[in-house]
């Protein structure tokens, strides 16, 4: 028989054991929680999709020259040859500028720009953390060092990501360019006509064609999804309201 006493000892005995066996538990849950695969997770994914479907567009772009130099008496050509083609550098770049372009001009419009209801617009009735001048931050906290530094540094690091999509998308629009005047001007001969100089393509309605299809196609899917936030949900999602938000709440939070 065990005293009430000897009873008390046991449980005080067994209870830091309890106790150690759920941190053991606890920390292996946050080691999984913490992991490169799971803290990279979206990145990972998204650019694996980009992979996969810029291989598939390699693959399917041979495939469609091919078949239409063959309709036209010509001869195909081997993947890696087809890398050299225009036609697949076209394709590429004609897409990203479109991308980028929507990217920068979500980018600077939602500075200064709201809709009310929306999970994408900031709350004009309350500060956001967004709008702090970095030059008022506790440098006595860990900060970026172009925030540390002031000047130019901090001027450029404060509309970096604006910069970098401009950037992108200048570099994509002149991708497109070169890679378009090599199968513009082979269509053209094609059809009996006289080839023209890169400054010829751009300035030809076919360059902007090519790029105006592209660019209302992400003006469209911004405006989707500024207006869809207001009424409509995804649990889990930071592009969503919480789904118990009204709909004149504006803000993911």
């Amino acid at each position: 028989m065990v005293s009430r006493h000897g009873y008390a000892n046991c449980v005080t005995t067994l209870k830091p054991t309890a106790q150690h066996g759920e941190g053991t538990r606890s920390a292996e849950a946050h080691g999984r929680a913490d992991s490169f695969l799971r803290r990279n997770a979206l990145g990972l994914v998204t650019f694996g999709l980009f992979a996969v479907l810029t291989v598939a567009l390699l693959v399917t772009g041979q495939r469609s020259y091919n078949a239409d130099q063959l309709d036209h008496g010509g001869t195909g050509v081997d993947l890696i040859s087809y890398l050299g083609e225009g036609h697949f550098w076209e394709a590429v770049f004609e897409n990203w500028e479109s991308e980028f372009l929507q990217m920068a001009a979500y980018v600077i419009l939602t500075v200064y720009l709201i809709q009310k209801g929306s999970a994408e617009s900031k709350d004009p009735t309350t500060h956001e953390h967004v709008d702090d001048d970095p030059r008022h931050a506790d440098l006595r906290k860990p900060v970026p060092w172009p925030v540390r530094r002031g000047g130019i540094w901090l001027v450029l690091y404060e509309h970096s990501l604006l910069l970098a999509f401009v950037a992108l998308f200048v570099g994509s629009i002149i991708g497109h360019a070169f890679g378009g005047v090599d199968d513009y001007n082979a269509e053209l001969q094609e059809h009996g006509g006289t080839a023209v100089s890169l400054w010829g393509y751009v300035s030809s309605a076919q360059f902007w064609f090519e790029s105006f299809q592209n660019w209302q196609s992400e003006f469209l899917a911004v405006f989707a999804i500024v207006f869809l936030s207001i009424f409509l949900r995804q649990k889990g999602s930071p592009e969503s309201k919480p789904v118990a938000a009204t709909a004149d709440h504006t803000g993911n939070t």
